[in-house]
């Protein structure tokens, strides 16, 4: 399942989300699954392996700059609503 398909099925409902997560861990494992069954000698797995490895961890790092990047959206929201609350004068003590 390519990553750009699992990512727009994201949910916010915690069913949703488990649901994503269930199909993310089945992909994975069935990659490394098919990899590791083509293998016809024990360097042929470890290459495999050594493949999967790579990928998932390319993935991972992907993963990281979009949580990266949305909490920086969030912060930059939260930090001008607060903002713009001080100065407005809205806001009182």
């Amino acid at each position: 399942m390519p990553r750009e398909e699992i990512r727009s099925g994201r949910s916010t409902s915690p069913t949703g989300s488990e649901f994503v997560n269930a199909l993310q861990e089945m992909s994975r494992d069935f990659k490394l699954s098919k990899k590791l069954a083509a293998a016809h000698s024990v360097p042929d797995a470890i290459t495999a392996y050594q493949e999967w490895l790579g990928e998932e961890m390319n993935a991972r790092a992907e993963d990281a700059r979009f949580l990266m990047s949305n909490g920086q959206k969030i912060m930059d929201a939260s930090s001008r609503l607060l903002s713009s609350s001080w100065t407005s004068g809205s806001m009182s003590t």
